[in-house]
């Protein structure tokens, strides 16, 4: 397989992984106060949504740059 059909391939895949997910979450780690050997640290639950449209647009690149691939045969 040449580089186009894998980054076809790629994105056709992250771009229903977007869809049909929705986004994703992490947790972050801070450091809110440091008094000697005492540590307050905070724990965060951030979350990325991913729009419908732009997982629709990867899924529709990714189809063109595919189709690109096994044209250039």
């Amino acid at each position: 397989m040449n580089a186009l059909r894998i980054t076809g391939v790629v994105l056709i895949v992250l771009g229903l992984a977007g869809f049909f997910t929705g986004g994703f979450s992490f947790t972050k780690d801070t450091t809110q106060a440091k008094l000697g050997p005492l540590e307050l640290t905070v724990t965060e639950k951030e979350s990325v949504n991913v729009p419908p449209w732009l997982s629709l647009g990867a899924m529709a690149l990714g189809a063109v740059v595919l189709v690109l691939g096994f044209r250039r045969r």
